[in-house]
């Protein structure tokens, strides 16, 4: 099975069906998994996804809304809704995805779908809506498998089997004791090979791998994997057992971390829609430009300094643009490889000047063949082998300092608390524009003049 790509062809069949009757557009629907439905729905208007709500069966409404991503709203869509099909669909989803969706809207609008709940589903959902988004609190769903640790195989058999009932899938069973102390975790596998009708306590694994409510997201992604989990226990600070975060929504995670990262290495505020509208992309890259514009003004001064060598050697406007270019795209090489580096693992001092380190080799040596390449093409183009030579050096000191900085800035700002994805783009930038003008020029003053 492939994973689906929207085409034209589905779009029209949709399309088609929505401008017939219900039944047409019913079955239409029915060929598609709730995850298409939900990347269809990106492409047509709030009332049709309205309407194919209200034909979908509650569970698969529900799975349609849960995989819908946040820049479509589902929570625009919830709230849309008629308040008894809004409920159904609620209590349908997983406490997690329903605390998600409903955490996008307003406070009287949350009020307003939790009353139309059960109070133990309010509750459960209002107790997650307490915890920041990015924790582990914020991401953990409330509904697990968990057995007293006294227990004999063949009780906690039963009392899974009850449990699941109310759990699409699960993995590991979660061992409590009379307080609902988390005292370890148990495979499926090892109850089921167990022997006789042994005890939970004799099978438990009491050295598993948890977290606190107020985990980062991301150090709880870094646990699963690293571990090859597929949840983890999430645990308050007397170590009773609130929950768990499984891995289908740390894929999540990381995705949104992924493109987050994305966006700040190239100047791009987080907070900017992907599919948003051409006013918030302004506001949100507009300050970002207006900073690289004065960072390019000292850069500019370099130039201005170095007049009268331009008027006398007017050829070398023509590498200048290459040996800025050339640093620039080194210096973001450099700089996406050392902060992914940094999200992935936490560099001590040494790791952190064999980073530099290595990013300075790799930078003398590209320097070095690439400026070679230039020499060669100055030499036949130009008649001029000193001007080769200059050209050489200047490329070769513009990448590493381009591998120094593009390594080093970011692991700088990382130490004192700034997120090096933020700034480090815009000082790279400027630190291989200022140093590739000024070692072009200065060298050329100073060996063709």
């Amino acid at each position: 099975m492939q994973s689906f790509e929207l085409d034209k062809t589905d779009l029209s069949k949709l399309r088609k069906a929505i401008e017939g009757d219900d039944q047409l557009l019913a079955e239409t629907l029915a060929g598609y998994h709730a995850s298409e439905i939900a990347i269809l729905f990106e492409n047509i208007n709030a009332e049709d996804r309205q309407r194919i709500i209200n034909l979908l069966e509650v569970e698969k409404a529900s799975e349609v809304i849960a995989e819908m991503s946040e820049e479509a709203h589902p929570e625009e869509l919830l709230i849309q809704l008629h308040p008894d099909k809004r409920t159904e669909i609620v209590e349908e989803l997983d406490y997690d995805d329903a605390t998600d969706i409903i955490s996008l809207l307003d406070e009287d609008e949350q009020q307003e779908i939790l009353e139309d709940l059960s109070a133990h589903d309010a509750e459960s959902i209002r107790n997650l809506l307490s915890y920041h988004e990015e924790t582990a609190g914020g991401l953990m769903n409330t509904q697990m498998i968990k057995v007293n640790i006294d227990l004999t195989k063949k009780d906690a058999i039963d009392e899974i089997i009850r449990q699941s009932e109310e759990i699409e899938e699960f993995y590991t069973v979660f061992v409590v004791d009379e307080e609902d102390v988390f005292r370890g975790i148990l495979s499926l596998k090892d109850i089921i090979k167990a022997k006789g009708n042994v005890k939970i306590t004799d099978m438990v694994n009491p050295d598993a791998v948890y977290v606190t409510v107020d985990t980062d997201q991301e150090e709880v992604a870094k646990l699963l994997s690293q571990y090859n989990l597929t949840s983890i226990p999430v645990v308050d600070d007397q170590m009773k057992l609130l929950g768990r975060v499984t891995f289908d929504d740390v894929i999540d995670v990381l995705e949104d971390e992924n493109t987050e990262d994305i966006l700040k290495i190239s100047g791009v505020s987080e907070d900017e829609e992907l599919a948003g509208n051409w006013i918030d992309a302004v506001k949100s890259r507009l300050p970002w430009l207006i900073i690289n514009l004065g960072t390019a003004f000292l850069a500019s001064s370099v130039i201005r300094y170095f007049n009268e060598t331009l008027d006398k050697l007017d050829v070398l406007s023509a590498y200048m643009t290459i040996i800025a270019g050339m640093g620039g795209n080194a210096a973001t090489q450099s700089l996406a490889v050392t902060v992914r580096r940094i999200s992935l693992f936490d560099l001590t001092d040494r790791q952190a000047y064999r980073t530099v380190l290595k990013e300075f080799t790799v930078g003398m040596i590209n320097g070095a063949v690439t400026g070679v390449i230039v020499l060669v093409v100055a030499y036949f183009f130009d008649a001029n082998l000193m001007l080769g030579v200059v050209i050489f050096l200047a490329m070769t000191g513009n990448l590493i300092v381009a591998g120094i900085t593009g390594s080093a800035i970011p692991l700088m700002l990382k130490r004192i608390g700034i997120d090096p994805a933020i700034a480090s783009s815009i000082i790279i930038t400027t630190f291989t524009d200022v140093f590739g003008f000024f070692l072009l020029l200065g060298l050329a003053s100073k060996l063709l003049l």
